[in-house]
């Protein structure tokens, strides 16, 4: 009984490493493909740490009166077993949306290829990397806000000589309208004078 048992495992053992290895990842696979190849390649690991000898030895007594019960049992156990990890998994999948996150992921990976210039490591040192990081961003932000003082500057200069022009103006009507009635009270003075005249006359 105990050899049937152990050539039971090893058979078992040597299923599972050949399910392991038949079961290799597809060629230049995505990362959704790959994540999905470590599923099935864990949950055929689980399988084999629970297996059937291993299930056998801990219902014994059931084993010795129905061993082929206790093997169904084992092989729905293990059924669902697999089919409940991977609706966890296809929900976790869901809920953190993991297919377009991998597609960002390839993406930015595409790009990365083709940046001429390494990208920004970390050097270990707190302060420089801080410094590095945040002074080109500060050099940025002051760049756009003299960018944006300049203009509001040409905008307000603008306004200011068309203020000026305006006010150009009215002082040039002014000084019209002072000449024209300048013109109109010696006209009107030169009109009393003429009648007094004829008045005396």
């Amino acid at each position: 009984m105990a050899a049937e048992g152990v050539r039971t495992a090893d058979g078992e053992k040597e299923a599972a490493d050949a399910a392991v290895a038949a079961a290799e990842p597809p060629s230049n696979p995505s990362r959704e493909q790959l994540l999905d190849y470590i599923v099935d390649v864990s949950l055929q690991k689980i399988a084999e740490a629970g297996s059937y000898h291993r299930f056998a030895k801990c219902y014994s007594r059931l084993y010795k009166v129905q061993p082929e019960l206790t093997k169904c049992v084992y092989n729905q156990f293990i059924s669902h077993l697999q089919a409940s990890f991977r609706e966890e998994i296809q929900d976790l999948k869901e809920e953190g949306n993991i297919s377009v996150l991998f597609k960002s992921l390839d993406e930015l990976a595409e790009e990365a290829k083709k940046r001429v210039t390494p990208a920004w490591r970390p050097s270990g040192i707190p302060e420089e990397d801080v410094h590095s990081a945040v002074v080109p961003y500060l050099l940025k932000q002051r760049r756009f806000l003299q960018k944006a003082i300049k203009e509001k500057e040409e905008v307000n200069s603008r306004l200011a000589e068309a203020v000026l022009a305006g006010r150009k103006r009215i002082a040039d009507l002014q000084e019209k309208i002072r000449k024209s009635k300048e013109e109109w009270q010696a006209v009107a003075q030169e009109g009393q004078q003429i009648m007094s005249s004829l008045d005396e006359l």
